[in-house]
């Protein structure tokens, strides 16, 4: 299907109904009609899937099933019981900390950039506390890109059993070099795990071509609906791993004394699976799917590319990171001389621009940047240049009544 923005818009019932320039897709995407529909029409009908015999039980668990087979043609993976449904990126990165980060024992460590959100940071620092591990960390430059002499050297000590790396920085845009990650990681002996949160709406993944070993993301910052996410694992490391959670569905046997886990994936989906929002993922996804990657990180890029030359024209306007279109994806990040971020976009906000101020859940890459929070704009398939067109205005208006 040919790229046609303005026709992308018109299948959102958001932008048909609110008078709002959206310019916070990394945070969440707004969801098209289709999976809307497909969200309600699931939940019209209630099953419960795996746990009953007669008709509507038989075609809720098909529905599920399908949702796992499609995500994982979605991102490449070799076995459909290689995708964990979970609620979201950070229960699916705290599923691989308290399962598989259970083996750790003291003095192990757990590789981390300094991009890292706060779902791919706590987690470990948890783990730290609890089980003495030893959390290492990579730099970056002035522009966020990892030092990858310090990676390396860091996975020589022989003491790293886990990289912990984003895909897609959510503050700045950039993209860490996975491959060469991965390569030294497994040279290393060390899993990868890749946070693929911001990564999944903007560019292809292919996990068997990376060779990761768990990929996470969200279902919500994939034009899909809330409460719904994914743990990619290999099957043998996820034939190895305990439960995360107890309770129904789980388990293979249970006695008095002890159970028996289920086998993957079902030993990690405990309770009642979610299953409106699985069907609402495989539709955000299939609808997607009708665009191809080369027009949706084109325009995407044009986006970029038109952000930065307007946003360099205001004075006192510093953008963090590369300040290169071709060199980040969906967010640029900024800061105003004298202006708290968080006065900025409440100003833009009640103009009807809605942007990000904050730390965005990264604390040590804004302490590395030197700066205690920022301002973001991020895009989606959805923005247009005149909503960008727009924001200029705005943000100097703003300046006048808070300089």
């Amino acid at each position: 299907m040919s790229f046609d923005v303005h026709h992308i818009r018109r299948q959102f019932p958001f932008f048909n109904r609110e008078k709002i320039v959206y310019l916070d897709t990394a945070a969440t995407a707004q969801k098209p009609a289709v999976v809307l529909d497909a969200v309600r029409e699931s939940s019209e009908e209630a099953g419960n899937a795996h746990r009953g015999l007669h008709v509507i039980a038989e075609r809720t668990t098909d529905a599920y099933e399908h949702a796992r087979s499609a995500v994982a043609s979605f991102i490449h993976a070799q076995h459909a019981d290689e995708i964990i449904f979970v609620r979201n990126a950070t229960e699916a990165i705290n599923l691989v900390a308290r399962s598989w980060g259970a083996r750790l024992k003291p003095g192990d460590g757990v590789l981390l950039s300094v991009l890292e959100h706060h779902s791919n940071i706590v987690p470990w620092l948890q783990l730290k506390a609890e089980k003495n591990i030893d959390v290492a960390w990579v730099d970056i430059d002035d522009d966020g890109n990892l030092n990858m002499d310090e990676c390396e050297q860091k996975l020589k000590s022989g003491l790293i059993k886990l990289v912990a790396v984003t895909g897609q920085s959510n503050v700045l845009g950039v993209r860490p070099d996975l491959q060469a990650i991965i390569k030294h990681a497994h040279a290393a002996g060390a899993k990868v795990l890749v946070d693929a949160a911001q990564l999944i709406a903007h560019a292809p993944v292919d996990v068997q071509e990376l060779n990761c070993d768990f990929l996470a993301f969200s279902g919500h910052k994939l034009y899909g609906p809330a409460g719904i996410g994914v743990l990619y694992a290999k099957r043998d490391i996820l034939k190895d791993m305990p439960p995360f959670l107890g309770g129904g569905m789980m388990i293979r046997t249970v006695t008095r004394d002890g159970f028996e886990p289920a086998d993957p994936p079902h030993r990690f989906e405990a309770g009642t699976m979610p299953v409106a929002e699985a069907v609402g993922l495989q539709t955000a996804i299939e609808w997607l799917s009708q665009f191809s990657w080369d027009d949706r990180i084109a325009h995407e890029q044009s986006l970029l590319k038109h952000a930065l030359e307007k946003l360099s024209t205001i004075k006192g306007l510093h953008i963090l990171g590369p300040g290169d279109a071709s060199e980040i994806s969906c967010s640029i990040s900024f800061v105003i001389d004298g202006i708290h971020p968080h006065d900025l976009t409440d100003i833009l906000g009640q103009k009807g621009f809605a942007l990000r101020a904050g730390h965005h859940c990264a604390q040590p890459l804004h302490e590395r940047l030197g700066v205690p929070a920022t301002a973001r704009l991020s895009v989606g398939i959805y923005s247009t240049t005149d909503e960008i067109d727009a924001l200029i205005p705005a943000i100097e208006e703003a300046k006048n009544v808070l300089l």
